[in-house]
């Protein structure tokens, strides 16, 4: 790594080797992963710790440090998983944003935490993309989680639905899927309707469980409070006092996108995501999503974000398999000279 100049210092108290240990990690692996992503150097000797490199990066990492060793004082194991994650809320995008001339404006580079609270946890944006896509769901009808698996939209979606619920704001929540699979068709699972669907829906069920309970759910699928169906049944419904999540939107046509879109009555919340490199649509049929994208972009009342790479917060690898995908379908774009055959 290049030498950098010294841009800060910390000292960490109490001097306890057992925590210094668990802070840098096995081989200080906790301490090279934090600079890899901030493009610092770190060094250490016992409870001291110098920073190289840009000083607002090297301010951060400092805090973030601080931060991980007060967690070590009840924590007595820090995962590589968990330092990942704690980069995601430490203004990391935010830094990057500003090295590389993007200035969006303070007011967004310093958007508010939001806790969203459900029955058994409460969950916590992480970074600057999922607290604007919370906020955007917060204040708008319509709105478009746009990015890669890992981002967190269908999680984030599905807490502000039971946040909404809990406090009444909502009388229902219908959550949607295209039954479009990788390559796979209904017909082909057993079972009826509702045991062929379940597969395609499971990680929708999965974060319900998680936020009310697996009793809880049960009751209020029981009651049509919670309403699990595939996209086709939504033809002919008009939907007021209801948020509703269409995960995978990017495996809807054109008209099913607008279908889905005119469902949307008073009083309710709509959250359409999905991931457009994931399409599994026939060759050649058009993505609904991609579509949504160019006709709906300027359309007051909806909102969309858009995730990155950089908003992975599932295992840090999987973030680096979504940059080599994005990378290796720029350059086979270039070198074809010509669009995606499923783009709009």
């Amino acid at each position: 790594m290049e030498t950098h100049t010294l841009a800060h210092s910390i000292t960490l108290e109490p001097n306890d080797a057992r925590r210094l240990a668990n802070l840098c990690g096995q081989f200080d692996q906790h301490l090279r992963q934090i600079e890899q992503r901030l493009d610092i150097e770190i060094r250490n000797r016992g409870n001291e710790f110098a920073f190289y490199g840009e000083p607002e990066s090297a301010r951060a990492a400092g805090e973030l440090l601080s931060f991980l060793y007060r967690e070590t004082g009840s924590h007595d194991h820090l995962t590589p998983e968990e330092i990942h994650l704690a980069l995601q809320q430490s203004g990391v995008e935010e830094l990057q944003n500003k090295s590389t001339g993007d200035s969006e404006g303070s007011a967004e580079e310093s958007e508010p935490v939001v806790l969203i609270r459900t029955k058994k946890c409460s969950v916590r944006p992480r970074g600057l993309n999922q607290r604007r896509y919370v906020r955007a769901v917060q204040t708008n009808d319509i709105n478009f989680g746009i990015g890669p698996a890992g981002t967190g939209k269908t999680y984030l979606a599905v807490a502000c639905a039971v946040e909404a619920l809990l406090k009444d704001e909502v009388e229902r929540i219908l959550l949607v899927r295209p039954a479009v699979e990788a390559g796979e068709k209904l017909g082909f699972l057993p079972g009826d309707l509702s045991q062929k669907v379940d597969p395609y829906l499971r990680p929708l069920y999965d974060a319900l469980f998680e936020m009310l309970g697996f009793e809880t759910v049960g009751k209020l699928i029981e009651r049509n409070v919670i309403e699990v169906a595939p996209l086709a049944y939504m033809r002919g419904r008009t939907l007021n006092n209801a948020f509703v999540i269409l995960d995978e939107s990017q495996n809807t046509t054109r008209e099913q996108m607008k279908m889905f879109l005119t469902r949307i009555g008073f009083g309710s919340t709509a959250v359409i995501t999905g991931d457009p490199s994931q399409i599994d649509l026939p060759r050649g049929q058009a993505s609904g999503l991609r579509h949504a994208i160019e006709v709906l972009g300027k359309v007051n009342g909806i909102s969309f974000t858009h995730f990155g790479a950089k908003d992975v917060v599932r295992h840090p690898l999987v973030q680096r398999i979504v940059e080599a995908y994005d990378a290796h379908e720029a350059e086979r774009d270039a070198l074809a000279g010509k669009p995606d055959e499923n783009a709009a």
